[in-house]
């Protein structure tokens, strides 16, 4: 990550001080994500696509709703980002799940799918918190590769929405395993790439990092060749 004197004004970096849970967006956030499982929830009682493509529906405008009102009101938190992250795999899960409860024949990509989003997404996905960034939205600072294949707006609309549409329009299980499949690599290729960057460690420099801790469980910086 390059670094120039006005960092840590940069609108993608952390600001401490506006740290917190409570916020307008992470309230959107948690009724989108309540009211997503539920329907989707009913739906799958109900044996209703209809109204699991609700479900999927409040799970996609929620989270672009919750997005735009952090951006709009400043408000953009470290907090709110792994919440946000967090929940997504919650509103997936029960639409896929859903999903496969009412065509069984879709277990097979829908589980390479989940594979990829609830596990390795999820990883990639979290790992802005080893910088000082606010969301995976800014990992443009750390590597644009990896953003611009997972972030970017094209990378969310294909890591989001290319499988669900293909699976409600094509009901083709040899097409949505192959998307399925081609997700997965583009996540491992970015778990890859990520691997060779490194995840910076905490400084023991850092004030009071090990103040009062055991040895055993003391930070440990990375000294990389």
């Amino acid at each position: 990550m390059s670094t120039q004197s006005s960092t840590s004004a940069h609108r993608g970096y952390v600001r401490p001080e506006h740290e917190r849970l409570l916020t307008a967006a992470t309230v959107i956030t948690f009724v989108r994500t309540v009211a997503s499982v539920g329907v989707a929830l009913y739906a799958a009682n109900d044996r209703s696509l209809t109204l699991l493509l609700v479900a999927l529906g409040i799970y996609w405008v929620g989270d672009m709703l919750d997005g735009g009102v952090a951006r709009l009101t400043d408000t953009e938190t470290r907090i709110g980002a792994v919440f946000d992250i967090v929940s997504d795999r919650l509103c997936a899960g029960a639409f896929y799940l859903g999903f496969v409860w009412l065509e069984p024949s879709m277990a097979l990509p829908v589980g390479i799918f989940l594979l990829e989003f609830a596990v390795v997404d999820t990883f990639l996905s979290l790992a802005f918190l080893a910088w000082p960034l606010r969301s995976p939205n800014y990992f443009d600072l750390v590597d644009r590769p990896i953003w611009r294949a997972n972030w970017s707006k094209v990378g969310k609309a294909v890591n989001s929405s290319a499988i669900a549409l293909l699976m409600v329009l094509t009901h083709s299980v040899p097409i949505c395993t192959a998307i399925a499949i081609c997700l997965l690599a583009l996540k491992v290729w970015s778990l890859v790439r990520l691997n060779r960057i490194g995840l910076p460690l905490p400084s023991l420099t850092t004030a009071g990092a090990d103040d009062g801790l055991p040895a055993h469980v003391r930070p440990v910086v990375r000294r990389r060749p």
